[in-house]
Parts: structure tokens; sequence; C-alpha cells
């Protein structure tokens, strides 16, 4: 994994490498920092592929499983839908409600809301032409920006139920425990009771929307004052400034 980081980007580029290289070098920032300051903390979270992360950094899930494991979820959901035919966009500037109801309104394919970033930010996913079409009724709405991004997976949205029914036979597989810090999981902003929740969770996460904005706001109420983001760039940060300064 080190050597296609540092010689391949093609092949780092796709998926099934870009994954596992995401959530080694989550982990990786997070080992550092916890070996120069005290990380205990209220509770942990992660972004879609991050939610793997905050389970191996909490203690629920092995390191060297969970790289396996979301090899394997990005295999799935490569397969899920032909390449060029699935798309994802960021729609800036509409309330979610509004964004929600052009995806339901929507002609000519899947459409849907699946990653509510922060007030002002939903990202939609589906069927390109579907995705495309819902761009311009976005912009007619008010939208500020509806920019189509750079990916080739539909992630979060119902184009994915056949990879989360196929997944769930890998996730069967692996060993969870309750972890030493409790994990907010995207699908429902909570945590999970039992490691047999967790899994099923990180299922429907695959074809269910990311709830970030929720899960800042569930932090707020746990307590959190501050939140440190472990990991390439400060995407995060940036989102739950706009949640809550």
């Amino acid at each position: 994994l080190w050597k296609l980081t540092q010689e391949d980007q093609d092949a780092l580029n796709q998926t099934q490498n870009t994954q596992p290289a995401m959530l080694a070098a989550g982990f990786a920032t997070y080992r550092v920092l916890a070996s120069e300051v005290d990380l205990s903390s209220i509770c942990m979270a992660g972004h879609s592929l991050g939610e793997y992360t905050a389970l191996v950094a909490a203690g629920s899930l092995d390191f060297a499983e969970g790289i396996t494991l979301v090899r394997k979820r990005a295999e799935l959901m490569q397969s899920a839908v032909p390449v060029g035919t699935g798309a994802m966009a960021a729609i800036l500037g509409l309330d979610d409600d509004k964004v929600v109801q052009i995806c339901a309104d929507a002609t000519g394919g899947v459409v849907e809301a699946v990653n509510f970033n922060s007030p002002g930010q939903v990202v939609i996913a589906g069927e390109k032409k579907a995705v495309n079409k819902a761009c311009e009724s976005m912009k007619e709405a008010g939208a500020r920006r509806a920019l189509v991004l750079p990916v080739s997976v539909p992630s979060h949205c119902s184009l994915m139920n056949e990879a989360a029914k196929d997944f769930s036979y890998s996730i069967d597989a692996v060993n969870f425990k309750m972890g030493e810090t409790s994990v907010l999981q995207n699908v429902d902003a909570s945590y999970a009771d039992d490691a047999n929740e967790i899994k099923l969770k990180l299922v429907e996460q695959l074809c269910k929307p990311v709830l970030w904005t929720s899960s800042v706001q569930k932090m707020q109420q746990f307590g959190v004052k501050k939140l440190i983001e472990l990991g390439p760039g400060k995407v995060l940060a940036g989102l739950t400034r706009r949640i809550d300064k």
C-alpha cells in the first residue's frame, strides 16, 4: 500500500486502492498525534469511509481487518454501477428540504440526496442523466452552484442496494466489538448499542445518506467543545465551522 501511494498515482486513483489508503493515512495520523498528546475524547465520528477509520481508532475494528474490509467495500461499490452511468453533484445554497424535494420530483432515473454535509451544502447521487437534470432544476430553484463531482461511483444512494446486500456477507465475517470510545455512525447520527448494530449500520451506510450535520449537532448535545480532524486535508473542519462556529 505504501509503495502504491509513492509510485503509482493511476492505481491509487482506483477506488479499491484509494479507500484502503485513506483509512491507513487517517489512522496513521491518529496514531502519531495520540503519541504526542492526550486524545481521550467524548466521541468519534467519520464521514462515509472515515467512519471505518473512526471505528479502528476507537478500538472497535482491527486495523488489518479494516483495510481488507474497505477494499472489498470499494470493489462492490465499483461493480454495482457500470462505469460512466452514475454521478454525484454538490448542491450549494439550497435548504436540505428543497434539495430532497427536487430529487423526489425528478424524472428520468434515480437521483437522491446522499450527503447532508452542512447547512446549504448537500450532495446528490444517482444515474448520470438524472443527476444532470436535477442540477439544472437546483439552479432554477436558486442554488448558488450545482457542481458535478469527479467520482466514478454514486455513493450512498439506492443504486448501491445490491452492493450492500453482498457487503453484508463480508462484514459478517469480521469481528467487531464495542470500542473504548463511542462512534457516532453516519446513517442515524447515533451510537450503536452492540457490535452487531455497528455492522448493520455500516451495511446500511452503503445505500443511505451520510448525516454529517446531524452528527456534529449530536456532538454538541454531548458537550463536545473541540473537534479535531485527523487525516489529510481540512474538509470536515470547514464543514463543521459552517454547522457551528
